[in-house]
């Protein structure tokens, strides 16, 4: 039977730390009861192993990725960027299928589960089969994304994706994306099949995949359907310089500029990357009430380049966080880089800390603010350590070395700036542990099926 009462000797509340925390869970999952300062733990109560934190919303995610992840870091032309990348990633996407994709997610989502994430937002573009033509069931690669949470046991948002055309001035998709093609009632149909179906801890919401990627018309036809929803919306925008030049020579302004001017933007919407974007065009996300968010591994990885950090949060846009193409996938290891990227950029330290606004810590002002984005990013109302959220949770081991000597006060400073630190403890998921004295059950024969999948995808000719 699962666990109805918790007793953590530290938990993080809003606010920070608290001592002696009793939580209980209710029949659905969620936190019913939080009361801080309960020093004699309740008889019935179990008593967590370490400092109790919320789970993480892992706010972008492609999950067939993970099947590249490191397969990409060799060079053998002149130049290498995110054009060539993305042309090599296609490789993936026109060979994986169903049934690998469902093991190589499963994989992954436990991947995710030990980088202290509870729930993925999917960012899904890969629809048909390898020919590029519908399924029996036009979903079978949302099913096998699905499938392969519950294998996991991680919660899922899938957001199938509209995808029409190559770029701007490229009407047509190329062949080597004829698995992505997805019209604005399509991607709305999908959704609305996977909002029905009632599995345990599946959700969904929608994607552009980028403004090169769709007309405006079908940008405004989605929008049509969408026009009464509280589900989110989710935009690849401004990741690369080239992109954005491409906007304002067909449209004669940038892109976050064309959203806004279009009157798009609103609290479902989450920007990814949005990182070439310009003082004017933040200020304008702020007034709409959009989020963004940033994947600053694969940022990295990519050659990208670094989001203005300080803009957002000085306007006060929520920052979610995402894993995007998987070459990392640990929150403490997106909010390092997330800190780094601006330190070396501006030659400061604890750039994202505002002690001027109560928020001396850099990873706490980093952590809460992907707490309360992800939420958005996920359309979850409530998320954390509060009364009404789902009762995730991850349980930090007071032994891990990192830790050894750090007072209470610093102990998220340290789990996100010292490294490397083991995966957590234990891990709950709407009230069911997950992962317990750091085994996942299934663990063994997803690693299998992930084995065979690799081997199958990249032996192929």
């Amino acid at each position: 039977m699962p666990d109805s009462l918790l007793w953590a000797p530290l938990a993080w509340l809003p606010g920070g730390w608290s001592e002696a925390v009793v939580l209980r869970i209710d029949a659905a999952g969620r936190w019913d009861e939080i009361t801080p300062g309960i020093a004699t733990p309740p008889l019935t109560a179990t008593r967590v192993a370490g400092p109790l934190l919320p789970g993480l919303v892992d706010a972008h995610s492609h999950a067939f990725q993970r099947a590249f992840a490191g397969l990409a870091e060799q060079r053998e032309s002149a130049a290498d960027d995110f054009w060539s990348w993305r042309d090599r990633m296609y490789r993936v996407a026109l060979r994986i299928t169903s049934a690998q994709l469902r093991a190589v997610a499963a994989q992954l989502y436990v991947e995710l589960l030990r980088g202290g994430y509870t729930q993925v937002c999917e960012f899904h573009y890969l629809h048909h089969d390898v020919e590029g033509k519908p399924y029996d069931d036009p979903l079978a690669l949302s099913w096998a994304l699905a499938d392969a949470a519950q294998d996991a046991g991680i919660g899922l948002t899938v957001l199938p994706a509209l995808y029409e055309r190559a770029g701007f001035s490229q009407p047509m998709l190329r062949d080597d994306q004829r698995r992505f093609a997805a019209s604005a009632d399509w991607v709305w149909q999908a959704a609305q099949r996977l909002a029905t179906a009632r599995r345990p801890l599946l959700t969904s919401g929608v994607a552009i995949h980028s403004l090169r990627a769709a007309a405006p018309a079908s940008v405004a036809a989605l929008r049509t359907h969408a026009i009464d929803w509280h589900g989110p919306i989710h935009l690849h925008v401004s990741e690369q310089t080239a992109e954005v030049d491409e906007c304002v020579a067909t449209t004669g302004t940038r892109p976050v500029d064309w959203l806004a001017r279009e009157g798009l933007l609103d609290s479902r919407w989450q920007l990814v990357h949005a990182t070439h974007t310009t003082r004017d065009e933040i200020a304008a996300v702020a007034r709409s009430g959009a989020g963004i968010v940033v994947c600053p591994s694969t940022e990295g990885n990519l050659g990208d380049g670094l989001a203005d950090l300080a803009g957002w949060l000085a306007c006060g846009v929520p920052v979610a966080i995402g894993s995007d193409s998987h070459v990392t996938r640990d929150w403490r290891e997106e909010l390092r880089w997330l800190e780094y990227g601006q330190r070396l950029l501006q030659r400061r330290r604890n750039v994202a800390a505002a002690p001027e606004l109560g928020h001396p810590s850099t990873a706490a002002r980093l952590f809460d603010a992907a707490v309360t984005a992800g939420a958005a990013a996920a359309a979850e109302p409530r998320w954390g350590l509060v009364e009404g959220a789902r009762a995730d949770a991850l349980v930090v081991d007071p032994d891990e070395p990192i830790l050894l000597g750090v007072a209470a006060d610093r102990l998220l400073d340290a789990l996100v700036f010292s490294s490397p630190a083991r995966a957590w403890r234990d891990v709950m998921v709407a009230g069911q542990w997950v992962i317990r004295d750091r085994r996942h059950e299934r663990e063994s024969a997803i690693v299998d099926r992930f084995r065979a999948a690799m081997e199958e995808i990249w032996s192929a000719p």
